[in-house]
């Protein structure tokens, strides 16, 4: 998944030019930062509550940063991380994660670390997510908050560095679209109550910004947590369409009945 145009990104690699700018490589920078550090050991803390309790045989997570997962934490055995391009020593597959060489129903788990804000097609992305979870599968999904003070930097920021040119997605939108897709919302949770600077002094403090935040249930954080699951299509039983028997016996009048010589005898 890259920030270049699909056009650009398949002459780039034609020519053998790596990748540089590619939302892993960029996001592994920026959580390399101060802010980018207390970003993600949150998100760790957070996503650690939910993905211990997914369950199955295969876990996948898409987006994010390859250096830093988010679904080691799982008890499944089997966890899938595809690359956005070929790097030389590499270790997972490359795939383009709007269109994942995986088959329908065939994910117990998936985790979406920052994909919908960075991806060319957020709908597209959650589409090919829910199409390969299971019925009962579990969906997490982590994004940027764009009500938040977060949102509000981001409007007097350059749109060229992470995470400011990201997509910023409403919660509120992004529930909607799991309705659409029939993925039932189990949690939805918020954090990062506090400016998105680079000072050491409020670093220092976000701990505490954190605890206020959570006190009084703010909705304002800078990152939201939504998990979700996905519905299993009812099965409408097809019932025959019996018909009622009728009986074939008909009515038999008395005077059609032919009576006997014997019988007219007995009578006189």
């Amino acid at each position: 998944m890259s920030f270049l145009s699909k056009r650009e990104t398949r002459r780039r690699l034609l020519q053998g030019i790596d990748d540089a700018d590619s939302m892993s490589t960029l996001l592994t920078q920026w959580f390399q930062t101060p802010l980018g550090q207390v970003t993600l050991q949150f998100e760790r803390i957070a996503a650690k509550a939910i993905v211990e309790r997914m369950f199955g045989y295969h876990i996948l997570q898409v987006g994010g940063s390859e250096e830093h997962l988010l679904i080691n934490d799982s008890p499944i055995s089997h966890k899938i991380l595809f690359s956005a391009s070929y790097r030389p020593g590499g270790k997972n597959a490359v795939a383009d994660i709007e269109q994942l060489p995986l088959a329908n129903d065939s994910i117990d788990a998936v985790v979406v670390h920052h994909g919908l804000d960075f991806t060319e097609d957020s709908h597209a992305l959650l589409r090919e997510v829910t199409r390969v979870l299971r019925p009962g599968g579990q969906l997490l999904v982590i994004g940027f908050n764009p009500l938040s003070q977060w949102g509000l930097v981001r409007l007097f920021r350059r749109r060229l560095a992470v995470p400011w040119r990201g997509r910023f997605i409403a919660r509120h939108r992004l529930m909607d679209w799991f309705r659409l897709l029939d993925l039932k919302i189990d949690q939805s949770l918020t954090g990062l109550h506090f400016p998105p600077l680079n000072f050491s002094w409020l670093l220092s403090k976000a701990e505490r910004l954190e605890e206020m935040g959570n006190k009084f249930g703010s909705p304002f954080g800078g990152v939201y947590l939504i998990s979700s699951v996905k519905q299993v299509a009812p099965l409408t039983p097809i019932l025959p369409n019996w018909k009622p028997v009728r009986s074939k016996r008909r009515a038999v009048s008395v005077g059609a009945v032919k009576v006997g010589d014997n019988f007219r005898s007995k009578l006189h």
